[in-house]
Formats: structure tokens, C-alpha cells, sequence
């Protein structure tokens, strides 16, 4: 008692300073006429208050007696008001319905009932403040359907009925008890069942009771529609730690694995899997052909436009499969994207005769737009080199006919930029054969070489990358993948959005392939920029699960406004006590503490996550 009392008191007539708090206690007066499960979570979780609750169990066979005769009175007022007053008549009417149903509770359910007492108590150090917290409480009760009063005269009675000594203050008991089920008061908390446990899966660490967090990332049900996450937080907060524990784990259950690591933080992890580490960043003999025709969908390019693809199908006649563009048509959509990262400054003329050039060169080795690349090998597709000299060539022809200067020099300033492309100092990245083929279930792109690269050339290759991958993802509908995308703000160009659309469609589609992307980042803001927002966002928003771990600052805002967080949750962000944060899992939301057994970290390596 000494410990935990306060060393001065001032009582007045509305307020109470407890040492150099001053503070209020208010009661409860008036209940939400439905409380649904965590009625009680935001009400006993606002930060700088007191929370009391106090249940006493009342004896049943009393109590039933009191709600018959009560029932009755209900019953009679309802019809001594019918068609006189249809206000009194509804009031009765509700009454009575409620007093039947906890009847039933009682009687049939064994519900056990009690007197419950609900009190809360703002406190600051200042004045100022205090008045924005009373009315922040006040506010928050009246959201919740919950109406309180202050104790006039009655702020010490107040206090002595809060302390944690629990003294039972009659005054304040008779303005605040109401009568309630056990079941409402322990449903009230949304933490009053500890933990999350599917059942299957591996354990993520504990919530802020204590209680163990146990997911399966590929259950569906309820509002888990997708096994994406999004891992977010500032540098040091343990993002690398969290992230290769559910690599591990995930592997351990029989997912496949593919890293896209800049940073060459998943190199030891990879290999301790027995999984195959590959330099995608240039090494010249991990190559993925741009030219090589993958056989994507559509709607991986484009935004959908619904309404319109409604109306085409109900006016067109066709067979629906004569619709659909062939591989070597929509593959020439991936390319778009690709020469718009890569060629920044080329006019649409000149993209109109690369493009050209392009289908003449797919001709030349026999592949047509209903060609059935699926059975061709590497080696029968063309390389940059040969689009290279096809441009030359085209060079010298219009040369040769006489045209005009500036048909010929088009074609000349396409060759001169495509050159460093085709046979210059990036060739070692896109041209030459598709060498890049791993069945592995562990795959680890590394990207770190390069890093010294201009922004154009990480773009693109990323984008590459990521074509390939999700080849990897839909290929088998039944295997399970997860390609975690570290670093994933490289991925973006503002200049150039359809790369982003092209990932945020595969964040959509992926579910149906029994596949998740991770996407993983230190800042919200590079996926905001007013740019590229539409498509940046929803990277953000489409994953079911998002992690965020301490941060501070403008992230902190953006992601307070993204997934509108609570100030108990900021607090949790801004503590940036590593390997902490928060958890959302579908619409519930964890404190917790991401837990990592020490046996795990040999398979780590000493790049990030140590």
C-alpha cells in the first residue's frame, strides 16, 4: 500500500491533483443496448487513463424473480400503450424483449449474472492537456454507445472505488452498477482469449498477454483471402530477423522460396537450405532473355476496366477464346514495359519502329502470333545482338532505297542507343540465351552487384526478375510459393507505372496460383508518391497480413492514416523496441513481440537479422 500510494492529495468539488497529476473519475451510467464481442477494447485502452471494472455474481433465483415481475410490468406498459403513444409502446416493447433474453440465459444457459461497475480516470501534468483528454474520453464512450458522468462532491469517494486496493465505495457503487452477464464483461475484451492460434502453422511470437501466436500463412476463410504480406519498419527494428524466421519456417513446411535480395542479406540462408544462390545483378551467366516470349495473362499489363469487358462480351458474337490475344502479342506488351524502363528518351516513332523491328525479328525464326511457344527451347528464341543487327540492317536498307534523311537516321540513333544494350557494358545483363533455371525450393536472386547501377538499369532488371518469378508462381497451381521482394521501393518508377501495375496485378492474382508476395520496405512515402499512389497503395493494402515494426516520423503519419492506428498502436511504433510491433491478421490487430529460438539464427548467416 505504501508503494502504490501517492504521496499528496488535493481533493475539489470535480477534480483531484494525485501528486503532479490532476485528474478525474468518471462512472458509467449508461450501456450499449448490444455489445458485441470487444465492445470494451477501445474503452479500456486509452492512453493516459485509469480503466476500473468490478463484477460481483448476484444470486439467480433472486434475480429471475426480479426479471419476471419486470418482464410483466414491460409487458403491461406496452399495452396500455398501444395505438396512444408509439414511442412508449416501442421502449416497453424493447424492454421487454431484453429482459426475456437474459431470462433465457439464465434459465437455459446457466449464465451467471453479477452487478458490474465500470470507472475511468483521465490524468496529466497539464492543465491544457487534461481538458483535451476528459473530452477524448468522454468522446470515445459516446462512440461506443456508452454514456459516463463525472461525481460531483464524490472524486475522492471516486478514487478510493478505483484504487487498486479496491475499496467499495456505496455512493459511487449505487450511481454506477449495472446489472450484466459474466459473458459480456469477459467477451468485452478483445485480448480477453490471449493469443491467435490456427491450429497449424508455427509459432510468430506473442501478443502483449503473453499469449502465443500461432498462424498458418495459406489458411483462407473469413476475411483471409490471400497469403501476401507487407513487412514495414525503420532500419534496425529487426525487419531482417522477422522476415528469414518466416522463411525458414514456411520452407520447413514445404513452401518454395524466392528472394529478390539487393542487399545480399539472404546469401547464407539460401545456401544453409541447400538452395540455389544466383547473381542476377550481372555476372553474365545468369541470364534472363527479354526477348524469350513467356506466356503471361493479359490482365497482368493493364488496369481492368470490368463495366467495358461486360458490355464487349455481351455484344460480341466471337468465341471467347478468339478474344484473347496469343503469347507473342502480349508478350510484346512485356517489352513495352521493359525498353520504357530502359529507354527513357526515345520518341514514340522510334518505339514504333523498335517495335516493328521486333515482330520482323520473331518472324525471321519462325514465331508468329499464334505460335505455341510453350515448345520451343531457349536457343529458338532471338537475342538483343541479332535485334541489334536487324536495326543496322534496317539502317543500310532505308539508306540504300534513298529515304528521306530522317527515316534512315531514326533508325541510325536506335542502333547507336541500342548498341551498350545489345554487345556494350549491359550485355551482360539481357542479351544472350535464357540461362537462369532453378528448380531448387530455396531461390535466392541476388541483385547487390548492382547497386553502383544507374536508377534505369535497376529498374529494368528488377522488372525482369519479377517476370520471371511470377512464371515461377504460375506455373503449378498447387505448389506453394512466397517471393519475398526486399527492398521492393527498387521496383518502382514513377516514370515508367506499369511496372507497378504489372506487380500489383500479380499481388491480385497470386492467390489463385496458391502463391504470396512479400513486399518489404523502410518507407510508406515511396509507395505514395501522388504518381504512382493508385497502384502504389494498393501493394500496401491488398496483403491480409501486415507487420510493422518501430518507426517514428513521417512514416509513422503515413502509416497512422494508411491503416488508421489507434494511439496505443502508435506508442508500440514509436517505443521501437526491436523485434516489437504490430500484427494484423485479416481485420485483427496484435501487439506482440516477433520470437526467434536461438537455434534458428546458425541458418541466419551475419548479413541483417543478427
Amino acid at each position: 500500500m505504501n508503494i502504490i500510494s501517492p504521496v499528496n492529495m488535493e481533493i475539489k468539488p470535480n477534480e483531484l491533483w494525485i501528486g503532479e497529476y490532476l485528474a478525474r473519475v468518471y462512472g458509467v451510467i449508461q450501456y450499449p443496448p448490444h455489445r458485441d464481442y470487444g465492445w470494451l477494447g477501445r474503452l479500456s485502452n486509452i492512453p493516459g487513463t485509469v480503466f476500473s471494472i468490478e463484477f460481483d455474481k448476484i444470486d439467480n433465483a433472486d434475480f429471475i424473480n426480479d426479471l419476471n415481475r419486470s418482464v410483466n410490468q414491460h409487458r403491461e406498459k406496452a399495452y396500455a400503450a398501444k395505438n396512444k403513444d408509439t414511442l412508449a409502446e416501442l421502449n416497453a416493447t424493447k424492454r421487454e424483449e431484453d429482459s426475456i433474453k437474459m431470462l433465457k440465459q439464465i434459465e437455459f444457459d446457466q449464465e451467471v449474472v453479477g452487478n458490474v461497475g465500470i470507472s475511468v480516470m483521465p490524468m496529466a501534468n497539464d492543465r491544457e492537456v487534461f481538458t483535451k483528454m476528459c473530452h477524448k474520453v468522454q468522446s470515445t464512450f459516446l462512440m461506443e454507445k456508452t454514456k459516463i458522468r463525472s461525481f460531483p462532491y464524490l472524486q475522492k469517494e471516486g478514487f478510493r472505488n478505483l484504487f487498486p486496493a479496491c475499496t467499495q465505495e456505496k455512493d459511487v457503487r449505487q450511481i454506477i452498477k449495472t446489472v450484466m452477464p459474466l459473458s459480456s464483461v469477459l467477451g468485452g475484451f478483445p485480448f480477453a482469449s490471449c493469443g491467435y492460434n490456427d491450429q497449424e502453422g508455427f509459432l510468430y511470437g506473442r501478443d502483449s498477454t503473453g499469449g502465443r501466436v500461432i498462424l498458418n500463412l495459406w489458411k483462407r476463410g473469413k476475411d483471409r483471402t490471400n497469403s501476401s504480406v507487407v513487412v514495414l519498419g525503420d532500419v534496425g527494428s529487426g525487419k531482417s530477423t522477422v522476415i528469414k524466421n518466416m522463411a525458414l519456417m514456411e520452407y520447413a513446411m514445404g513452401t518454395r522460396i524466392i528472394f529478390i535480395d539487393p542487399e545480399r542479406e539472404y546469401q547464407d540462408l539460401c545456401r544453409n537450405l541447400g538452395g540455389d544462390w544466383i547473381n542476377a545483378g550481372g555476372d553474365g551467366k545468369h541470364l534472363i532473355n527479354p526477348l524469350q516470349i513467356l506466356p503471361l495473362e493479359e490482365d497482368m499489363y493493364q488496369e481492368k476496366d470490368n463495366e467495358k469487358e461486360r458490355d464487349l462480351e455481351m455484344v460480341n458474337d466471337a468465341p471467347k477464346d478468339k478474344r484473347k490475344f496469343g503469347a507473342m502479342a502480349l508478350h510484346l506488351k512485356t517489352l513495352d514495359v521493359f525498353f520504357n524502363l530502359y529507354f527513357k528518351d526515345i520518341t514514340d516513332i522510334q518505339k514504333a519502329l523498335l517495335k516493328d523491328a521486333v515482330i520482323t525479328l520473331y518472324n525471321r525464326f519462325n514465331i508468329f502470333w499464334d505460335t505455341d511457344v510453350t515448345t520451343l527451347k531457349n536457343t529458338a528464341f532471338p537475342t538483343f545482338k541479332e535485334l541489334y543487327e536487324l536495326l543496322m540492317e534496317k539502317e543500310a536498307s532505308e539508306y540504300e532505297k534513298g529515304a528521306s534523311e530522317k527515316a534512315y537516321m531514326d533508325y541510325r540513333d536506335l542502333a547507336i542507343i541500342f548498341k551498350d544494350l545489345a554487345i556494350g557494358g549491359d550485355s551482360f545483363l539481357w542479351s544472350g540465351y535464357t540461362s537462369l533455371r532453378s528448380d531448387a525450393r530455396c531461390v535466392c536472386l541476388d541483385t547487390f552487384d548492382l547497386n553502383n547501377s544507374s536508377d534505369t538499369i535497376k529498374s529494368t532488371q528488377y522488372f525482369n526478375l519479377l517476370s520471371w518469378a511470377w512464371q515461377e508462381m504460375s506455373r503449378d497451381r498447387h505448389e506453394r510459393i512466397l517471393l519475398v521482394c526486399d527492398e521492393s521501393y527498387l521496383m518502382i518508377d514513377e516514370r515508367v507505372p506499369q511496372s507497378l501495375v504489372f506487380l500489383r496485378n500479380a499481388m491480385k492474382r497470386c492467390r489463385k496460383y496458391e502463391a504470396g508476395i512479400m513486399i518489404i520496405s523502410h518507407a510508406v512515402e515511396d509507395f505514395l508518391n501522388p504518381s504512382i499512389k493508385m497502384y502504389g497503395q494498393a501493394l500496401l493494402d491488398q496483403p491480409c497480413y501486415k507487420i510493422m515494426l518501430g518507426t517514428t516520423g513521417q512514416n509513422l503519419h503515413d502509416l497512422k492514416k494508411l491503416y488508421n492506428l489507434t494511439e496505443a498502436e502508435q506508442e508500440v511504433l514509436t517505443a521501437k523496441l526491436r523485434g516489437k510491433g504490430l500484427f494484423i491478421i485479416g481485420r485483427d490487430r496484435i501487439s506482440m513481440s516477433f520470437d526467434v529460438a536461438d537455434y534458428k539464427f546458425k541458418y541466419f548467416g551475419d548479413r541483417g537479422g543478427r
